[in-house]
């Protein structure tokens, strides 16, 4: 078996074996400076360019329904149901890639899933085109939905790698890096459009069926599985009991689930309320994407800094704003009001992700820092958070996925019986002033506590 390019002195510690990795202290500093640093980095960045991929080929049926035009005789609700059901697979397949981790090695599965892309995209170039029964369109889309696994296995991977004081960013990293699938593919097909016309989207999958091979050779020769990851199958367990998980994954909705599901359906709001052609929708429907994706790694930062409840909190008030500009946008038949009031919708969820995604690892860290203020030892109640926590990263992302399909469900029937995405934005908007009054009143408040009692995790800042 060949050896990942490790810095050899680990060795004689008995730190490597093959792929994997037996001795792995993060919260070790000078663990983490002189062997931690360098690995976690390197898989990091191999992690994201197939996460990256994953993305792209999760919404590619987004940017299909832009080509699509009258000759495949589909309505605006049929294409919207389309894109709800790559969503809704993307999210389902979410749980599975969660225990993936634990069951076949981080590395290992990143290669896996990685070469599962194929499937989607091959089947792809043999069916897309006018006269293709719809159903076989439907199976199209849901093949895409293994793309959006991608996502969880891999931030409960290099949630492992990393100490609870650079996860923040690091988990902000690899998700944004991911993120930006979405908007690479829609500059991918603006190109397209513009060049070969909106009667050629095969040359997509001429693009990223050969990517797909690359990433997943680099994650095969970047990549390492971390051995003690893979011994603690239960974690999932105890993160599905945990209330935490439950109410994280509620926030997670709101803002990841925002940000995949305006992904999917910006460039059909803008087709179907404003009448663009597939140029004119692909010409601005990649923006919130990239926007989205640049910023996330900014909310982990910030959440280092101020804390990830605060920022959350603050960022779903914003949200709540934006929506109401898309109402007044919609009211007044603005274009360019509507498309600023979308745009920060996903800035907005681009640094909610961020934020989000740092308070959960806080949230197991502070528990074990309890057990152990109590007599446990240090060392394995914080391996036992950071075990935990990885599960719960993949779990919750596959709730807050859910979000994806909910609001492709909600323009479907919002255009089927308004003829407009109004009432949709006011569903959202509710939604938002619900997850404020969640934020503030279980991670900002701090309730007062009687003496010689031990506080609530419920009411601790994270």
């Amino acid at each position: 078996m060949s050896t990942a390019p490790i810095d050899p002195g680990t060795r004689s510690e008995g730190l490597v074996r093959g792929r994997w990795i037996d001795h792995w202290e993060p919260e070790d500093p000078a663990f983490w400076r002189r062997v931690g640093a360098p690995i976690a980095r390197r898989n990091l960045w191999a992690s994201i360019a197939v996460e990256h991929v994953g993305f792209s080929v999760w919404t590619l049926w987004s940017v299909f329904v832009l080509f699509m035009g009258p000759e495949y005789g589909l309505d605006a609700a049929a294409k919207f149901l389309l894109v709800s059901t790559a969503s809704f697979v993307g999210a389902v397949l979410r749980v599975p890639y969660t225990f993936a981790v634990a069951r076949f090695g981080g590395r290992n599965w990143s290669v896996i899933s990685g070469l599962l892309l194929l499937v989607p995209t091959v089947a792809a170039a043999f069916v897309l085109q006018p006269g293709t029964p719809y159903w076989v369109f439907l199976l199209m889309a849901a093949l895409a939905g293994v793309g959006g696994g991608n996502f969880a296995s891999s931030m409960t991977n290099i949630n492992a790698f990393y100490p609870d004081a650079r996860k923040g960013l690091a988990l902000g990293l690899n998700a944004g890096g991911g993120n930006i699938g979405v908007a690479v593919i829609q500059l991918v097909a603006l190109l397209i459009i513009a060049v070969a016309g909106a009667g050629q989207p095969k040359i997509i999958l001429g693009v990223y069926i050969p990517l797909i091979v690359v990433v997943s050779v680099v994650a095969a020769l970047g990549m390492d599985n971390i051995t003690s990851v893979r011994n603690d199958t239960g974690a999932a367990k105890l993160a599905l009991a945990h209330r935490h998980t439950a109410i994280m994954s509620f926030l997670y909705i709101g803002t990841f689930g925002s940000f995949i599901g305006y992904s999917f359906a910006f460039g059909l709001v803008l087709q179907t309320q404003f009448g663009r052609t597939p140029l004119e929708a692909a010409a601005v429907t990649f923006i919130g994407p990239l926007i989205g994706s640049l910023i996330r790694p900014l909310g982990g930062w910030l959440a280092d800094r101020l804390g990830g409840a605060r920022v959350t909190f603050w960022n779903f008030a914003a949200m709540a704003l934006a929506s109401l500009l898309c109402i007044g946008a919609s009211g007044l038949g603005s274009l360019g009001l509507f498309t600023a009031g979308f745009i920060c919708l996903f800035f907005f969820a681009g640094v909610g992700n961020g934020s989000t995604y740092k308070m959960i690892p806080a949230i197991f860290r502070r528990e074990a820092l309890a057990r152990i203020a109590e007599g446990a030892e240090q060392g394995p109640a914080l391996r036992h958070a950071r075990r935990v926590s990885g599960a719960a990263l993949g779990l919750i992302s596959a709730v807050g996925a859910l979000g994806g399909l909910l609001i492709n469900l909600a323009f479907r029937q919002s255009f089927a019986a308004a003829g407009s995405g109004v009432p949709a934005f006011w569903a959202f908007l509710a939604f938002y002033v619900v997850c404020v009054a969640v934020t503030y009143a279980v991670y900002v408040r701090v309730a007062p506590v009687r003496a010689g009692a031990r506080p609530r995790l419920a009411s601790v800042r994270v």
